[in-house]
């Protein structure tokens, strides 16, 4: 079944969308005939490359800047979206933070879990209650989309999954407790992809590239639409009697 006019007349924002794995669910929302709102933190360059890209299928955008660790501007953007479009219908907590590249690489260990805590953990927390709170006040809902990470399930070596461990493990239980406190007028879901070029894979040598491909049971890495495929179908229709779950886009390495 295809995707497009899926999700047509509806009106949906996603945080972190001007790059990767945001940029590709932000798109295949439009596509499938969504109006998209469009967050940044810094890079507002890709964030309006993504908007006008939206506006070249015919679909209504608007861009925000938000810092998931400010309270008040995830407040602010929630009114801002849902001013700009009369309503909105789904929520997609994409944005998170990067320590493992560019500077956040270098950062310590408690800077990196500080920051994890209070852009991925808090921000998603927060940002999901100002969803709630919007959809729940209309008469036909919404939906929330939160974003976690495969290998919460299984564990994985290292100091840095630790710490993912920690805060997507947190997004997931979160999420599955927001959902019966919110059902039924709200749906909220999860999805956690697995190994999915982005900016991190390309800094991987050749040899740990090839072996997470060979690890994997489909054969290769995930691509970033791999993701937006899975948020289309949680975000629209198709998936009405699902809530509380976890779609695992991995290749299969979790299972």
């Amino acid at each position: 079944m295809s995707d497009e006019g899926a999700l047509r007349g509806r009106a949906v924002l996603v945080t972190g969308a001007s790059s990767g794995i945001g940029r590709a669910i932000a798109l295949a929302l439009a596509q499938a005939g969504a109006d998209v709102a469009v967050t940044y933190r810094t890079n507002v360059d890709g964030a309006q490359d993504v908007a006008t890209a939206i506006q070249a299928l015919g679909r209504r955008t608007t861009v925000l800047q938000l810092d998931l660790a400010d309270a008040v501007r995830i407040r602010q953007v929630g009114e801002a979206a849902r001013d700009a479009f009369g309503r909105l219908d789904v929520w997609v907590n994409n944005a998170g933070a990067d320590i493992l590249t560019g500077a956040g690489a270098s950062l310590s260990d408690v800077r990196k879990l500080d920051l994890l805590l209070a852009v991925d953990l808090r921000g998603t927390v927060l940002a999901s209650w100002e969803a709630a709170a919007i959809l729940g006040s209309q008469p036909d809902g919404g939906v929330i989309i939160n974003m976690s990470w495969d290998h919460v399930l299984t564990g994985m070596e290292g100091r840095n999954p630790q710490m993912y461990s920690a805060v997507k493990g947190g997004i997931m239980s979160f999420s599955k407790s927001l959902a019966r406190s919110v059902a039924p007028k709200v749906r909220v879901n999860i999805l956690a992809p697995g190994w999915i070029e982005t900016s991190f894979g390309e800094t991987l040598d050749d040899e740990r590239h090839r072996a997470v491909a060979a690890s994997t049971p489909l054969g290769r890495w995930g691509v970033p639409d791999d993701v937006a495929g899975a948020a289309v179908f949680l975000a629209s229709p198709a998936a009405s009697f699902m809530t509380g779950q976890m779609l695992m886009i991995g290749g299969g390495i979790v299972m």
